[in-house]
């Protein structure tokens, strides 16, 4: 009997949700068939078979939250197809291949089925979730569940306890699942005394249900500007010798298939600058942080789904031709919903680029777990001064962009997130790249 169980989904994946059984139990299944679709805060991937085989049992429901590690599926490998053919038609046939199943995984009770963000919500509203019934897929519980229960009946106080220092892991816990003491504002209701006036539909309105990837996102946006103080300096960038290089070459690399893109010069700079800078290639703990030793930089694309930020790995060792050829084989597989959670796992710094239709400038919100994300501004031309042959002042009209760098304040000081945004403005003016 081979029991199957939820792989490591991805570097920073602790779990993830069945979201479709491919199979039943009694079918029958080849190596490498896949059996189920698991989704995670990163991608959705499908989970084949270890083993060809009967499916014995299926030891979680659709929509059932699994740690990694958990075995959710039993396979007995001694079936061959030919001795499954005839049972696969008979009634029930599941009931009587299952083997016994230690009392310990019977009797575990139910999980309820919530994202972390509603069940902060209902830790601050002494919501118990198992009273709770999800209006969401799958039952999942959703805030506004959470909300409903917590005004039937009136919630209990959270009575705030004190710890001493270096006070035992359980307690310390207890008060980060509370918020440590900290109420956050509640999104749809209000915050404190201040509360949101009711929604009322009118004629014409059009009322869009979030996605998953967008509640995902909503999700990450909110946690990131909680926990990390954000601050954005801003660099004007002179593109003129960086462009002059791409509309040499960008007619060589089309008929190679591929796009030699602005974009991708800006993440040599940023490879390059991140190496002589480590402090913006990290990653804060509860009381220290991690400088990276590899360089991987997440380029935020759209997808199907919505945004995605896929990585490049060891991005410092690459050349532009690398860069280009990764950011293309990238973002192509993140619009055709191939992209999967290995490609979007890892990042340490991140880049994104608002595209053709891009404003001026703008202060993106940190991917976490990175302390760092730079944004770029659309090219625009612009009147600049440049040095003349003698040394003097001339006006010159050059493609010009303004670079938006969010640090996190926590480990990143002025002088280093500064000293990093010059000298990708440098590795760009220079534009000395090999094409």
């Amino acid at each position: 009997m081979i029991d199957v169980q939820v792989p490591q989904l991805g570097e920073s994946v602790t779990e993830g949700t069945i979201s479709r059984w491919l199979v039943k139990e009694g079918d029958f299944v080849a190596k490498d068939q896949s059996i189920a679709e698991i989704a995670t805060d990163k991608a959705d991937s499908e989970l084949p078979a270890p083993s060809a085989g009967r499916i014995v049992r299926l030891l979680a429901k659709e929509g059932d939250i699994v740690p990694v590690h958990t075995v959710i599926c039993q396979i007995d490998e001694t079936v061959t197809a030919n001795e499954a053919a005839p049972h696969a038609a008979e009634p029930n046939v599941a009931t009587k291949t299952v083997e016994p199943v230690p009392p310990s995984v019977e009797t575990l009770p139910a999980k309820p089925i919530a994202a972390p963000s509603t069940r902060r919500a209902a830790l601050e509203q002494g919501v118990d979730l198992r009273d709770v019934r999800g209006s969401g897929e799958h039952g999942r519980i959703t805030r506004d569940d959470v909300i409903r229960a917590a005004n039937e009946v009136p919630a209990a106080p959270v009575a705030p306890r004190a710890i001493s220092r270096g006070g035992d892991a359980a307690q310390v816990q207890q008060l980060l699942n509370q918020g440590g003491g900290f109420v956050p504002p509640i999104p749809g209701v209000g915050f404190g005394s201040f509360k949101l006036p009711a929604y009322r539909e009118k004629a014409g309105d059009k009322v869009v249900p979030f996605t998953r990837r967008r509640r995902i996102t909503a999700d990450h946006m909110v946690y990131s500007k909680l926990v990390s103080p954000h601050v954005v300096t801003v660099a004007e960038c002179d593109l003129n010798a960086a462009s002059k290089l791409r509309e040499a070459n960008k007619d060589r690399y089309k008929k190679e298939g591929m796009s030699l893109t602005m974009l991708a010069f800006v993440t040599l700079a940023v490879a390059r600058a991140l190496r002589e800078n480590p402090t913006m290639n990290a990653r804060v703990l509860s009381d220290s942080f991690v400088i990276h030793k590899d360089v991987n930089i997440g380029v935020a694309v759209d997808s199907p789904d919505g945004l995605v930020v896929p990585v490049v790995r060891r991005a410092d060792e690459l050349g532009l031709r690398g860069i280009v050829r990764s950011v293309d084989d990238l973002a192509s597989r993140a619009r055709s919903g191939k992209i999967t959670i290995d490609d979007l796992s890892g990042a340490t710094f991140s880049v994104t680029n608002p595209g053709i239709k891009g404003n001026l400038f703008g202060g993106a919100i940190i991917n976490q777990p990175n302390v760092g994300i730079l944004r770029m501004g659309e090219i625009k031309k612009r009147v600049v001064v440049v040095e003349g042959p003698n040394k003097e002042d001339l006006m010159a009209i050059h493609p010009v962009m303004y670079m938006a760098l969010s640090y996190d304040h926590r480990v990143v000081d002025g002088v280093a997130a500064n000293s990093f945004l010059w000298r990708v403005r440098e590795i760009l003016e220079q534009a000395d790249f090999e094409v």
